[in-house]
């Protein structure tokens, strides 16, 4: 069983967990909120919540997706503090985007493990990942409104 583990992939997903806390404690997430805020005052509640998610999606392709929704969940909460609505639509907005990793093999283990035995490559996972991605961000907008409202 230790023969067949590839411990490259291992130690890669390992090393991103620190990514994601250097990108809290550096003051990163802070500027992404404040971009984020600055963005919803601009746009609808429900093109403001497909802004979180879709930057939630983009995260979770480049690092793993727990230390996404890590990262997100308090841009999410300090957005609709800012627009003064529920948090719940743009939490869940940030729950259903950290499980979509479908444009790299590193945004997930899965992706990782399936792409050595499966003869995949890089760009691979762009071919159904993309429209697969854009076809569940136009689909849970709306799904998740009509779950979790905005106004409490």
């Amino acid at each position: 069983l230790y023969e067949q583990v590839d411990w490259p992939i291992v130690v890669l997903l390992a090393a991103m967990i620190p990514v994601g806390t250097a990108f809290e404690l550096t003051g990163a997430a802070t500027t992404v909120a404040t971009g984020v805020l600055w963005a919803g005052e601009r746009l609808t509640p429900a093109m403001t919540i497909g802004l979180v998610l879709a930057g939630t999606m983009a995260l979770s392709n480049v690092i793993n997706n727990a230390a996404a929704a890590v990262l997100m969940a308090p841009v999410a909460i300090a957005v609709a503090r800012g627009l003064e609505v529920s948090s719940d639509p743009f939490l869940m907005s940030v729950a259903v985007g950290a499980s979509l990793p479908f444009l790299t093999p590193i945004g997930h283990q899965s992706n990782v493990l399936v792409m050595g035995p499966g003869g995949y490559r890089f760009q691979d996972y762009w071919k159904l990942g993309l429209p697969l991605s854009i076809l569940v961000l136009l689909l849970a907008v709306p799904l998740i409104q009509r779950a979790w409202p905005l106004m409490p």
